[in-house]
């Protein structure tokens, strides 16, 4: 788990009970840490004061009060001097409040006891990875493509660089990851850079996608179930946490996450331990959690429809995207890349796009980001049966409401029939499986979505291919 050349990392334990000193150090030892204890919080700060100290792991509690107050004074009183050490918070599952409240304080991460030795490991050197100095050299897309692998993302924008340089920093480490942004600004993208540019690469990302999900569906789906475990479980199946296990798993649109889902996906973020609908015995899965959403999860916490307790498991780090018009002089790179996508999507050859054409597209607002920016593109070469796209092709397609096949008649079937969003998004597959011939990669890329989600959505509605 270290490297051998570094000089060992010093952790100071605080801790009333003996018995969790000695695991901890002994655990610790073995995997060539120096380690440091004290009963009380007077003797830490005595020997926090004497010992340099690289991370501290601390008990909220150090009497027959569970309230925590002394562990978060203690928590207060060391970040007072020394806010970069990082201090990981030991609490039971019922003061998970509590380790929120000590999150707010300063605290780098939280574990519940009892602890699984592995996970606790983990959680350290990733704090300890963190906390390592940042180089303040200025970024170039060439030193990080030289580091890292972004060959899928397209941007010379300078703050695109510094996030993808934030990105190749903490991409090495298993810190959960939040990926904020408008919809259509990659946040998939980044996702899979964090999963390729990290030690677990050689292994499965598992992508889910929570907005399509119903709740009925969320254990059987994520834990698995076992034969017998309900009417139509006919044989034992996996869930995505434990197909990801030694991998990482990306949870999209998790802002979608209903109430009692919030709580269950909670509890195997906290140990990374569940048992499948129907099975009485615990499994484990060792996975990396990236998550992304384009709903303001603050917003919803202070409204009471996301759990605090949650977003914090999720977003260690956070990287927020920003929308395309933020980042106008990519626009040209995207389109001239996504140019040769629709080459080889149709087998076609030499297209090229006018500066006219570059500049009508950076004036543009695009409230649809990157994927409107590539769904414009594509229309316009199709419509216009040029091999060279001009800022008519464009201005054409946006005058002509009706240029596109797969909304021809969608606004009048709305307003006729009264329809539900269901009944909505079921017509426009159902229209956009007949423009593309049923070919699914390319109806998943026309409506913008993933393949895994058009599958279920093609499962929801019942639709026969």
């Amino acid at each position: 788990m270290l490297n051998k050349n570094k000089k060992p990392s010093r952790v100071l334990i605080v801790d009333d009970d003996s018995s969790v000193i000695a695991s901890i150090e002994l655990l610790l030892k073995q995997n060539g840490y120096q380690t440091i204890s004290a009963c009380s919080p007077q003797e830490a700060i005595a020997k926090f004061a004497d010992s340099a100290i690289d991370l501290i792991i601390q008990d909220m509690n150090f009497s027959r009060s569970t309230s925590g107050k002394e562990g978060l004074e203690l928590l207060k009183e060391i970040k007072k001097s020394h806010t970069a050490i990082p201090v990981l918070l030991m609490t039971a599952w019922g003061s998970i409040e509590l380790a929120v409240e000590g999150i707010k304080c300063g605290a780098a991460d939280f574990l519940t006891k009892p602890w699984d030795n592995q996970q606790l490991l983990r959680t350290i050197e990733t704090c300890l990875q963190l906390n390592q100095p940042i180089a303040s050299e200025p970024t170039s897309r060439a030193k990080l493509d030289q580091q890292f692998d972004f060959d899928a993302i397209i941007t010379d924008d300078p703050l695109m660089l510094e996030i993808l340089s934030t990105i190749g920093r903490v991409a090495a480490t298993d810190a959960p990851i939040l990926i904020l942004g408008e919809s259509g600004t990659g946040k998939e993208l980044i996702a899979d850079a964090i999963h390729n540019n990290s030690a677990r690469k050689e292994q499965a990302l598992v992508k889910v996608n929570l907005g399509g999900m119903t709740t009925s569906l969320f254990e059987s789906e994520m834990f698995g179930h076992v034969k017998g475990a309900f009417t139509d479980a006919k044989q034992d199946r996996q869930g995505r946490f434990e197909l990801a296990n030694n991998g990482s798993i990306f949870l999209d649109e998790i802002g979608d996450l209903d109430p009692a889902s919030q709580v269950k996906l909670l509890r195997i973020l906290q140990d990374q331990s569940y048992q499948p609908v129907g099975s009485s015995k615990t499994r484990r899965s060792n996975f990396r959690v990236i998550s992304a959403t384009n709903r303001s999860l603050d917003e919803m916490v202070a409204n009471s429809q996301f759990r605090e307790d949650l977003l914090y498991r999720l977003n260690l780090i956070t990287i927020e995207l920003p929308p395309l018009r933020k980042r106008r002089g990519d626009i040209h790179l995207l389109a001239k890349q996504h140019l040769k996508r629709v080459e080889k999507l149709y087998a076609m050859q030499d297209l090229g796009i006018a500066e006219d054409a570059i500049r009508w597209l950076e004036q543009q607002s695009w409230p649809g980001n990157i994927r409107q920016l590539t769904q414009t593109i594509e229309r316009a070469v199709l419509m216009s049966g040029s091999h060279r796209i001009t800022a008519k092709d464009f201005i054409s397609i946006s005058n002509n409401k009706d240029s596109s096949h797969l909304l021809e008649n969608v606004e009048d079937a709305i307003f006729a029939g009264g329809m539900t969003l269901d009944e909505v998004e079921k017509l426009m597959i159902i229209k956009a499986l007949d423009a593309y011939k049923r070919n699914i990669t390319k109806v998943a890329e026309g409506l913008g979505i993933s393949r895994a989600a058009l599958y279920r959505r093609l499962e929801k509605y019942g639709i026969n291919l």
